[in-house]
């Protein structure tokens, strides 16, 4: 059963409850370092992964905050969505196409995240995504660069789109997905014909990612690949020995002793 208290206990917070944007940024980097990413639920659900996405809010908390799993993009970001509207927070669901390798985005409507507004102030909120990422909110200005933990991240705005760029410390900018400035509903999901049929590609290729965020930085395990993000700096290895494989996914999934 959802419980405001016992999330915040999950999260490791206690202190003011005020709905401000330091608030907002606390909770989402403790939520990324404490509730992780984690797709290989994904295998029994065949064409149905966006069937999910307006999760059973109770069950769902249940399984990943008293449980201990990790969860998936709709599942974490339904979750933080909750939390921040009990809290008083005025949130907005979106959604984004990630960037693939070939340079093209996945469906609009692949990624789920939310913007958050103060005013006419407005916060990209995104705890839900498998490959690094911001810590913290990032507010919605084109152009502006921001820093955290030595990634620089700008967000551009064309045609109605927002456009997530990131640059690791001594990298290049690489682009993370495109949004549209819609606010969504849940059901805009539902039946999606291009999301099914992304689906079946995606069970094809069945590519296991989980990741984790610490205090300053990323563990992102796509396959066999570790993705480490330490102030800034970005270091890929290919897990080989099984050993080896195991204690990551150990170090990303396993969040209390």
């Amino acid at each position: 059963m959802f419980d405001t208290d016992s999330y915040l206990k999950k999260l490791g917070y206690s202190g003011p409850l005020e709905p401000t944007p330091q608030l907002l940024r606390t909770l989402h980097k403790l939520h990324l370092m404490k509730v992780p990413f984690d797709n290989s639920l994904n295998a029994g659900r065949g064409l149905d992964i966006w069937e999910y996405v307006d999760i059973d809010v109770d069950e769902t908390f249940d399984a990943v905050i008293t449980g201990g799993r990790g969860g998936v993009c709709h599942e974490l970001s339904g979750l933080f969505r909750n939390l921040l509207t009990r809290l008083g927070f005025d949130v907005a669901v979106m959604a984004a196409g990630v960037r693939m390798a070939n340079g093209e985005f996945g469906p609009e409507m692949e990624h789920m995240l939310h913007v958050v507004s103060f005013g006419e102030e407005r916060w990209l909120v995104d705890v839900g995504f498998a490959g690094p990422s911001f810590l913290e909110p990032l507010r919605l200005a084109s152009g502006h660069e921001q820093e955290q933990y030595g990634c620089t991240y700008r967000l551009d705005a064309q045609d109605g789109h927002w456009t997530l760029n990131r640059r690791p410390l001594e990298g290049a900018w690489e682009v993370v997905y495109r949004l549209p400035d819609v606010v969504r509903e849940l059901s805009d999901w539902r039946g999606d014909a291009t999301l099914r049929e992304y689906a079946r590609e995606l069970n094809s290729a069945v590519t296991l990612i989980r990741g984790r965020a610490f205090a300053t930085g990323q563990l992102t395990l796509i396959g066999k690949r570790l993705i480490t993000v330490a102030q800034g700096r970005q270091q890929i290895r290919v897990l080989v020995k099984p050993a080896d494989y195991d204690n990551a996914v150990e170090s990303i999934l396993v969040t209390e002793i």
